[in-house]
């Protein structure tokens, strides 16, 4: 007799094949019942039209006002309710109002932030206004932020838009005052002259004034840079004439501080008299960055007790915009992530509802055995993508995160105690002996640099084809008649061929160490060497300053930062705690 062959499967397997099974299974039929009730109930979306409207009127009305905080408020609530895709035009001119006033306020990063959002929606709208105001919007945000080269970008773009001639003036304008930051005078005087002989670009009288006063005003600026003294003054004070009015008083602070700049050698009592009213205009409107400005020139003409009341009104401001900028960044941030948060799990979800419409229809011509599998590949893949999501938007979050927490201990560790010292010298010093007030004065431009420095280090990098210029300029930023910088082999390095990701590290590796150098080392000559070794490049930085062991360049001047960005493009460095004449240090990476 044949013995019958049977076989017999592992219980366990088959027992979590059986519920395995049986989920599926569910499931599927969870997805029918689902098609059925979508079937059924198709809800129609919301129309918001008539309130994205109410909430802008009101927005409008806190705009023209001058409250900005509630203007953004209702902006922003207006913004949330539209569809990009639908409220096209409400959702950007929403974005470009929040972006206008947050450049108002000197939130340059939030302003800038906002602007390119509108950006990919731009192309949506028939009417160029909407660009001109973005792009506008963004040249001023990276003036601001001192990257001249990208704001020109923008205000060419703006240029160039089939918009109102009033429009293309204030562009053209703007364009020649980043010449007069570029120190090219002659430049933005070709523009100027030719803006000045159009008087009447708008229907609207106090548009025209507006615009030739601050035409005429930069003109002004231009000459007397390159040494016109008269015709400087009669161009400031044919703008000041229209600055008085009552409709065009937008620039007046600028005049002011341009009167008493002129007048500051010549004859400073008038000097300090434009100075006075620059800064009660600028507390009349209320704008931070130019009552700084306004009280540094009151400083310069004042002493004893009146320099003392200003040293420490200036403190006291310079502090408070620290902090205010630094907490509107933190808010920013958060805001920001949470916002794109929901846009993804919103996007995320919209998705879902999609692919799984698209699983029903086929259901219908299928087997349940071939729902079961689809199920199971789109459950698969749908865990896999939201494993990878969460996982590189925490990533992201961290980086985020980290960055902010950086940039608060800079300002903690290298402004807030040389602030707090200031003030308590400007309290118990008799300011009105020279010294005192030359040490005052001298601690004040200190701190301002300083804060600017710490602005620029944070900004954006250029790493096109304009990097080794950029990476030039950065270097030459720290050189000054006391400290001497060679660079040798710079120009053989192929920079083209150099990862953007490279540059930007090395771009800040040296910001760190000259940082150091000129924080800590008291060195009067710094010495770079650029070298190609195989695939690789090799830096040598090297400096007379005091020089310091290991330990003590990591811990105490901050080179780990150094270290640690090195490492992150798989590079080397090697410190040379023995160097006796002064610090090296080399360091390595892969192209």
């Amino acid at each position: 007799m044949k013995k019958q062959l049977r076989f017999i499967p592992n219980k366990t397997i088959l027992k979590y094949l059986l519920i395995i099974q049986f989920l599926l299974l569910g499931g599927s039929l969870l997805l029918f019942q689902s098609y059925k009730n979508e079937n059924q109930i198709k809800p129609k979306k919301k129309d918001n039209t008539v309130e994205i409207k109410r909430l802008s009127d009101i927005a409008d009305v806190y705009f023209d006002t001058n409250k900005k905080d509630s203007a953004i408020y209702f902006f922003n609530k207006a913004k949330k309710l539209c569809d990009p895709n639908t409220n096209t035009i409400d959702y950007v001119y929403a974005l470009s109002c929040i972006a206008e006033l947050q450049l108002q306020q000197g939130n340059y990063i939030a302003s800038e932030a906002n602007a390119t959002e509108a950006l990919p929606y731009l192309k949506r709208i028939k009417n160029p206004r909407y660009s001109w105001i973005i792009y506008n919007l963004l040249g001023i945000n990276y003036t601001n932020n001192y990257d001249n080269t990208t704001a020109i970008i923008y205000f060419k773009k703006a240029i160039a838009l089939k918009t109102s001639a009033w429009r293309k003036y204030i562009a053209l304008n703007n364009l020649g005052a980043i010449y007069i930051n570029q120190e090219k005078y002659k430049e933005a005087m070709k523009i100027f002259n030719i803006l000045a002989l159009q008087k009447n670009i708008s229907k609207y009288d106090v548009i025209n004034h507006n615009n030739y006063s601050f035409v005429i005003n930069n003109l002004g600026f231009c000459h007397y840079k390159l040494g016109n003294s008269k015709k400087a003054l009669n161009y400031f004070y044919e703008a000041l004439k229209i600055r008085l009015k009552p409709e065009t008083q937008e620039g007046l602070v600028t005049t002011y501080k341009n009167l008493s700049m002129y007048f500051e050698k010549t004859d400073p009592g008038i000097s300090l008299k434009y100075a006075q009213k620059a800064y009660e205009h600028a507390s009349e409107i209320n704008n931070s960055t130019d009552k700084v400005e306004t009280l540094g020139l009151l400083i310069k003409h004042s002493n004893g007790n009146t320099l003392k009341q200003h040293a420490i009104s200036y403190i006291k401001l310079v502090d408070s915009i620290t902090i205010a900028k630094q907490t509107a960044k933190n808010q920013f941030t958060n805001i920001k992530y949470i916002s794109k948060k929901d846009k993804e799990e919103n996007l995320k979800l919209k998705e879902q509802r999609a692919e799984n419409r698209l699983q029903l229809e086929r259901q219908k011509k299928r087997i349940i055995i071939s729902y079961i599998i689809i199920v199971f590949i789109l459950g698969s893949v749908t865990f896999l993508c939201f494993h990878l999501k969460s996982k590189g938007k925490k990533e992201k979050d961290d980086a985020i995160i980290k960055s902010e927490l950086r940039i608060s201990k800079k300002l903690h560790d290298e402004l807030a105690y040389d602030v707090y010292q200031t003030m308590a010298f400007a309290e118990n010093k008799d300011l009105k002996l020279d010294k005192n007030k030359e040490y005052l004065l001298n601690n004040l431009e200190n701190i301002y640099l300083r804060t600017r420095n710490i602005s620029q280090e944070n900004s954006k990098i250029t790493t096109n084809e304009n990097y080794a210029i950029a990476l030039k300029e950065m270097i030459a930023g720290f050189k000054t008649p006391q400290i001497n910088i060679l660079l040798n082999g710079f120009d053989s390095i192929l920079w083209n061929k150099v990862e953007r990701n490279k540059k930007i590290i090395l771009y800040r590796v040296l910001q760190e160490l000259f940082f150091n150098m000129k924080s800590h080392s008291q060195a009067t000559l710094v010495s770079i060497t650029f070298k190609i070794n195989e695939k690789n490049i090799l830096i040598t930085y090297n400096d007379n300053g005091i020089g310091s062991d290991k330990s003590d360049l990591i811990l105490k001047n901050g080179l780990q930062n150094v270290e640690s960005r090195i490492k992150t493009i798989n590079g080397t460095i090697i410190f040379d705690p023995n160097y006796e004449k002064g610090f090296k240090l080399s360091f390595t990476f892969p192209i």
